[in-house]
């Protein structure tokens, strides 16, 4: 039998390190999968929910039962990620001789980067600004419901509604917008082909 999470957190403000490992645990793969989804780089979701989970151990005094377990940590999880991403964007600066040294081109031949609505949902999650971003994965790809967005977001239940609502109509934009382009340059491969 799985004890209660409230009971776990409870032995962590005592100190018992086997209920912080009980709780990374049961949480390990699914913050590093939403920190993962969040940032694009698997590398950096591995180090965040690291500092996810020294954050619950060292603050788990400040943690009070009014809400779920899950939304306290996954709001420290989607703060440190918010966080990196500003500093991301203010850092992403990188020379061209950096990015032709990196990959060779034949790693692209045989490797593909991964293509289609994969590729397109990718970059357009990526293009999102995270006041959205965040309400949409958490909301679509982690499952949550609106009503535990606004605990982990600290914002109200309207606020998150209107989010997720304007982060999926420009997912849906950006997706079309892939779809145009992608079957224009279709259609012009098959007219040079003599595919008509």
């Amino acid at each position: 039998m799985r004890i209660d999470e409230q009971e776990l957190v409870r032995q962590i403000q005592e100190g018992d390190e086997m209920a912080f490992a009980e709780i990374v645990k049961i949480y390990k793969d699914k913050i590093v999968n939403f920190l993962c989804k969040f940032t694009g780089d698997y590398q950096k979701a591995v180090d965040l929910s690291q500092e996810t989970f020294m954050r619950v151990y060292f603050k788990a005094h400040k943690y009070r039962p009014v809400a779920p377990f899950s939304s306290w940590i996954y709001a420290i999880a989607s703060n440190l990620a918010k966080t990196e991403m500003k500093k991301m964007r203010k850092y992403a600066v990188l020379s061209l001789d950096e990015v032709q040294n990196r990959v060779p081109i034949e790693a692209y031949r045989k490797n593909p980067p991964d293509s289609g609505l994969t590729r397109n949902l990718r970059k357009a999650l990526d293009s999102l600004h995270p006041r959205y971003r965040i309400p949409v994965i958490l909301k679509d790809i982690e499952g949550f419901s609106q009503e535990e967005i606004a605990q982990i977001m600290k914002k109200p239940l309207g606020t998150i509604k209107a989010r997720i609502n304007r982060g999926r109509n420009y997912l849906k934009i950006e997706l079309e917008k892939a779809s145009c382009v992608e079957n224009s340059f279709t259609k012009k491969e098959e007219y040079q082909d003599g595919c008509a």
